[in-house]
Parts: C-alpha cells; sequence; structure tokens
C-alpha cells in the first residue's frame, strides 16, 4: 500500500506540472507548418544557450559517488548541463566517494524539496534510505551509472548506463581476440560493486587467468606504484585492465618503469585515452558514453515532469559498452578534446 500512495503522490506532481506548461507551448506542434516552426525554434535556442522549451524552470539534482579530479564525472556533468540548458532546468551537482557523504547529501537535496533526483548506486547499501527517503517526498529519482540491479527495488524510475558484468565479459572476449594469456585488473575504489561486477566479468569469458589488484584509487602516485611492483613480480601478465580513465596513465608509466611487455587496457574514455589509443600506448578502451549518461538523465526526468514518460520498460537504458581501438580514435579525437566522449 506504501507504494501505491507514493506512485500517486508522483503521478499528481506530475499532473500539476503538466497543467503548469503553457497554452502556448502546447499548441506549438498543432499543425505540420507550426511544428517545424517549433523545431527550428528548439535547435536555434539550444545552440544559443537558451531553453527550448517553455516548461516550468524545475530544479534537478545529481548526487555521484564521485571522487575529486575524475575526468569521467566532468563529462557525465557536461552531459547533464546541455539538456538542462534545453529543458529549462536548474541543474545542480554534487558528489562524495564516501557513501554514507553521498546520501547525506541526497538528504540535502530532498529538504530542499527539488523536482527529481538523479543518483549513482556505487555503494547501494548506503544509498538505500537516502532514495527511499526522496521517493517518499514524491521526488522522481534516476539512477545512473551504477546500480542497475538496485535501481528498480528502490523505486527508481529508471537506470541508465551499461551493464558492468556485460561490459567485463566484452572485455574478456577481446582479450581472447588479442590473444593474451593473464590479465591484471585494477580495482580503485574499495566497496564499488560495479568494479567488481566488470573484473568479474572479465573472469567470466577470458581464456586465460585474471588477477584482481586492489589500490588506492586518491593516491595516483600509490597506483604507479602498485601497478608497477606487479609487473616486476609477475613478467607473465601480458595485459592490465584499468577500470577508469584517469588511471590507464599510471598502467602505461608503470610498464615503463617495470620494463613490461603487458598491454595496456582501460574502461571507459577521454582525450588523453583516445591520444593514447592512436599512439597505440593503450590497446583498447570500453566506452560507456558518460556524455550520454548525464543527457538522457535530465531528458529523462523532464519528460517524465512534462508527460508522465517512462524509458525502458522496467529495464535499464544501456549506454555502452563500445569497444574502442586506434582505428577509432581518430573519428573520436575531437568528442573527446571538447569533453562530450
Amino acid at each position: 500500500m506504501a507504494r501505491e500512495r507514493t506512485g500517486v503522490r508522483a503521478l499528481r506532481a506530475v499532473l500539476a506540472a503538466v497543467l503548469g506548461v503553457t497554452l502556448a507551448g502546447a499548441l506549438a506542434g498543432c499543425s505540420a507548418t507550426g511544428g517545424k516552426r517549433a523545431e527550428d525554434a528548439r535547435k536555434s535556442a539550444a545552440a544559443q544557450g537558451r531553453a527550448a522549451v517553455d516548461t516550468p524552470r524545475w530544479t534537478f539534482a545529481m548526487v555521484t559517488h564521485s571522487g575529486d579530479g575524475d575526468t569521467f564525472w566532468d563529462i557525465v556533468q557536461n552531459g547533464a548541463k546541455q539538456a538542462a540548458v534545453k529543458d529549462n532546468i536548474n541543474f545542480l551537482y554534487a558528489h562524495s566517494d564516501e557513501g554514507q557523504q553521498q546520501a547525506q547529501l541526497v538528504d540535502s537535496y530532498v529538504d530542499k524539496k527539488v523536482d527529481g533526483l538523479i543518483v549513482t548506486l556505487a555503494k547501494p547499501d548506503a544509498m538505500k534510505a537516502a532514495v527511499a527517503r526522496a521517493v517518499k517526498a514524491g521526488i522522481p529519482v534516476i539512477t545512473v551509472n551504477s546500480g542497475a540491479q538496485q535501481s528498480k527495488a528502490f523505486g527508481a524510475l529508471t537506470h541508465i548506463g551499461q551493464d558492468e558484468t556485460i561490459a567485463g565479459e566484452a572485455v574478456g572476449d577481446e582479450l581472447d581476440e588479442r590473444g593474451r594469456k593473464k590479465a591484471l585488473c585494477v580495482l580503485h575504489e574499495q566497496g564499488n560493486v560495479g568494479h567488481e561486477q566488470r573484473c568479474g566479468g572479465v573472469k567470466k569469458t577470458f581464456g586465460g587467468q585474471v588477477q584482481n589488484l586492489y589500490v588506492d584509487g586518491t593516491n595516483m602516485p600509490d597506483v604507479q606504484a602498485s601497478i608497477e611492483a606487479k609487473l616486476q613480480t609477475d613478467p607473465s601478465i601480458d595485459s592490465v585492465v584499468t577500470l577508469g580513465a584517469p588511471f590507464a596513465d599510471a598502467a602505461v608509466q608503470a610498464k615503463k618503469s617495470a620494463g613490461s611487455k603487458a598491454e595496456i587496457d582501460t574502461f571507459d574514455l577521454n582525450a588523453k585515452v583516445a591520444a593514447g589509443l592512436k599512439s597505440e600506448q593503450l590497446g583498447f578502451a570500453v566506452d560507456q558514453q558518460p556524455y550520454l549518461q548525464g543527457y538522457e538523465a535530465v531528458d529523462l526526468l523532464w519528460l517524465y515532469r512534462y508527460n508522465a514518460d517512462v524509458l525502458g520498460g522496467g529495464r535499464p537504458v544501456l549506454t555502452g559498452p563500445q569497444i574502442i581501438t586506434a582505428k577509432d580514435a581518430g573519428a573520436l579525437a575531437a568528442f573527446t578534446e571538447r569533453g562530450t566522449r
């Protein structure tokens, strides 16, 4: 019964929001000509950094498990901010790599009565109660990036991201195609269920051996030293898989210092990774399209508040994985430089 009451409150909030939309906006697409003019106006507005809709200026907040300096989340934010401009949204962002602090940030936005929440569930146990409070308050929630398995149970509308196990399986298949025999999977955040799923997926499909290496992702010199020590003590390692773009360069440096011939591969893409692929310092990267995760999360919250739309039919909306190699890097260079891939 509690779940039904929460749904009724959410639906009432949506209906109230819809009633707030101006009649002029609703009539803009009534004819073929009018629809084309409205679409042209939307495109022009977006290009000029102005809202492309006349819906109320709702406030959406995103709270992620990012640590400081992780370029991946810069790309997610770029997507979210672009969608926010288009959809006339006041966009707020906060982050903490500590689960309890992330939950407290969610609580603070619930207290502020935001109109929508976007959260990550890298540490779902720490986040469960905070998400439940948001849902109980009638705030629509979308999960992104991590927590696909928990998203629906926690009351979120949908999840946007890649299935981390499937992504890991794709890496295992790629390592097999490259003839690799022993891989080191570098986990840079303790307790992140998505990281465990990635390395678990690699083990599931890779015909060779996989060893997990846990490092402190907030200390890049430590990351490099740990990988270097492992490569020095075990020359049979012929592939190093890092779970985030910023850590790929540390692995490259560790390889050089250790005198290793191991191939360096990574999850996620940024400008430096694209350059590394092009120069063949890196073998391949797994792109989960973080820009798309941020953009779609804001856009889908807007669609829900405006039109009660929910994408995915109860299943996660997948943004990856896509295996990127040297042949793809050149075409993506311009996008990585502007911070959208």
